[in-house]
């Protein structure tokens, strides 16, 4: 493989080497090491104060690194300017200039970089047509829906050409139904363009819906990194299986397993009690007390029409050896680091 091949194969490859970030002697992201392949789909999954704002933010160089290495490519971009690294970031508020139109906001970055205005505006027009917002290029932010000024700022964010775009929770602003378009949009913006995102978000619907690769953060560290349909199915411990959702926590001893809430099957039985019913369109759950404890079996509408139960209804339970799943406890993962 030649030099230039290898960097072409490694543009937009991101690896986080021991990343380390303090806050006046606080730990918010305690050596973390992460690699994300180039023209992926990444999101950063967890519970606010888990640390994954601060690695966005120290990608992107808006906050100073306390240990540890950050690579894009072949380079290492730790302690070089935000304009210099080859990555793009689209805020949480948008950031937009208010006093500008669209056009001018989108160009502004070619601005900064000497480009003609005529250049500069006629790039602008482009990246505003390929987010479907042309015809609204001479109106300035406050004439703009929320998911109009979302749309502008992802065109200024991706007007540079970045290896790498950066997106700091950029729908928890939209409405369900905005937010489900958008995020339609946006993975399929990802992949026309074949640029690597990274997405930070705590909806775990989100990450489900978009990424390719899911990382899932708590106090500091990373609990676990794959596949969505991976950690869904395959939870490492039980702070994942809570947080991914989806999942009952079974404990029996030394021993914690989980099992999915649609693998829990309802039987005609007496050692269990239904305590709470909802109806979800096209599923309902069913909240119960059993001998394993609090339980959550969630039933397709049609099976719960055809065999209903009410709150305080007797019922037995049951679900496949296969589906139960073994969850690392910290001592099994001490041990397991350890060997």
């Amino acid at each position: 493989m030649t030099i230039s091949s290898h960097q072409n194969a490694l543009h937009g490859q991101l690896k986080l080497v021991s990343l380390l970030k303090r806050y006046s002697g606080v730990c918010a992201v305690d050596h973390i090491n992460l690699d994300i392949e180039r023209g992926i789909y990444c999101c950063m999954l967890g519970p606010s104060g888990c640390g994954k704002s601060s690695t966005l933010r120290m990608i992107a160089g808006h906050e100073d690194v306390t240990g540890g290495r950050i690579l894009l490519g072949n380079d290492d971009i730790t302690n070089l300017p935000p304009a210099k690294r080859g990555t793009a970031m689209m805020f949480q508020n948008y950031a937009l200039f208010p006093h500008l139109d669209c056009t001018d906001n989108v160009a502004f970055a070619l601005k900064m970089r000497g480009i003609g205005k005529t250049e500069r505006r006629k790039a602008a027009d482009d990246m505003l047509e390929m987010v479907q917002m042309i015809d609204y290029r001479e109106r300035r932010p406050a004439q703009l829906s929320g998911g109009q000024q979302q749309r502008v700022a992802l065109a200024r964010a991706l007007i540079t050409q970045p290896q790498l775009l950066l997106l700091d929770e950029p729908l928890s602003a939209l409405d369900p139904y905005l937010r489900t378009e958008m995020r339609t949009e946006l993975k399929k913006l990802q992949r026309d363009l074949g640029i690597t995102f990274v997405h930070v978000t705590h909806s775990q619907e989100e990450a489900m819906a978009l990424a390719d690769m899911v990382v899932v953060m708590n106090a500091g560290k990373i609990e676990q990194s794959g596949a969505p349909q991976h950690l869904y199915n395959n939870p490492d411990n039980e702070f994942v299986a809570r947080f991914i959702g989806g999942h009952n926590i079974i404990k029996n001893g030394d021993n914690t397993s989980c099992i999915r809430t649609d693998r829990i099957r309802l039987i005609p039985g007496t050692d269990c009690q239904v305590q709470h019913v909802e109806f979800l369109g096209q599923t309902v759950r069913i909240a119960l007390d059993t001998p394993y404890g609090a339980l959550i079996a969630v039933r397709p509408e049609q099976e719960f029409i055809a065999r209903p139960s009410t709150p305080g209804d007797a019922v037995g339970i049951q679900w496949d050896i296969p589906d139960l799943h073994s969850l690392q406890t910290p001592d099994t993962r001490q041990a397991t680091a350890s060997a």
